[in-house]
């Protein structure tokens, strides 16, 4: 069953200020809720998203495709809940108006004079470009149609990408919130458990929907 643990961290907490200052950390910390040895791709295998919500205290949201161990965080770290998503998944029908919110890393691929194609593919593909502002609004548009939800309100607001090295890709996060009716349950049950766009290994791609 797909899960969502809902995770009130401890802000004096060593590790919990360590893993907030750099989302490289925090991804480490979180990948100890799921089982060892699920492949080359652990943290797609094991359904693994994640996301800081805004607010004066520390609340962490993480999406496993299964019951995650919370036993498995360091000893005082924060207290959690986790709750099935099956109902949520059997809520989702057609003409549905729900509220959502997902911090995202829109980009890009914009070419520039002749790409260099992919040694393995031989597909062209340009330079990844990170979208801000009205930009970003267009991307989320598309992505949230393509994910079977057509966004009534769109409120959008950035979001910090906490880095305290610089070996790994940077993103820019943006925070889109709103209603939107549903209007196709099979993307956007796939969104729900894979999220969306790119960054998922840092904080971006979950998708949270309410009954509006």
């Amino acid at each position: 069953m797909t899960s969502l643990s809902r995770l009130i961290l401890n802000p004096g907490h060593p590790a919990v200020r360590a893993d907030l200052a750099d989302v490289d950390s925090l991804h480490k910390t979180l990948m100890r809720l799921v089982p060892d040895h699920v492949g080359p791709t652990p943290r797609a295998r094991a359904g693994l998203l994640f996301r800081t919500e805004p607010g004066p205290d520390p609340v962490l949201l993480v999406q496993t495709a299964n019951p995650p161990d919370l036993t498995a965080l360091p000893a005082h770290y924060g207290t959690g809940r986790t709750l099935d998503l099956t109902p949520l998944l059997h809520f989702l029908t057609p003409g549905r108006t729900v509220r959502y919110r997902i911090t995202a890393a829109p980009t890009v691929a914009r070419s520039a004079g002749n790409p260099t194609p992919h040694p393995v593919t031989g597909k062209r593909r340009g330079k990844i470009t990170h979208l801000t502002g009205d930009d970003a609004l267009a991307w989320w548009q598309r992505r949230a149609t393509a994910a079977g939800l057509e966004p009534v309100t769109i409120a959008s607001l950035p979001r910090p990408f906490p880095r305290t090295r610089g070996t790994a890709p940077y993103f820019t996060l943006t925070q889109f919130d709103g209603l939107a009716r549903i209007t196709d349950t099979t993307p956007l049950t796939d969104a729900l458990k894979n999220g969306i766009g790119r960054a998922k290994s840092y904080g971006a791609g979950l998708l949270s929907l309410a009954p509006a």
